[in-house]
């Protein structure tokens, strides 16, 4: 029995080791292809980046850079205003 404020031992070895998952890096399909403006009125660039029902896609998950990230939510924006995009699917 262990004596009182005393830790447990520890095991000698670990019994599941996880490995590092390396994953490469999303490469900006709008800086691949030189776009350097998004305009809200290309209906499709910006479906690309919404969902089916109306959501904007994060850029951890399209790959975009922090620079057409910004442009992409500005357009779909302007787009749901002006009655282009739904601002919620069906």
């Amino acid at each position: 029995m262990p004596i009182r404020g005393m830790k447990k031992p520890l095991k000698k070895y670990a019994t599941s080791r996880k490995r590092p998952l390396f994953r490469s890096k999303k490469v900006c399909r709008l800086c691949a292809e030189k776009i350097r403006h998004i305009d809200y009125k290309d209906m499709g660039v910006l479906q690309r980046y919404t969902t089916e029902r109306g959501k904007i896609i994060p850029s951890r998950i399209s790959g975009n850079c922090a620079f057409h990230q910004r442009q992409v939510t500005q357009g779909v924006k302007k787009a749901r205003i002006m009655s282009l995009l739904p601002f919620v699917g069906e």
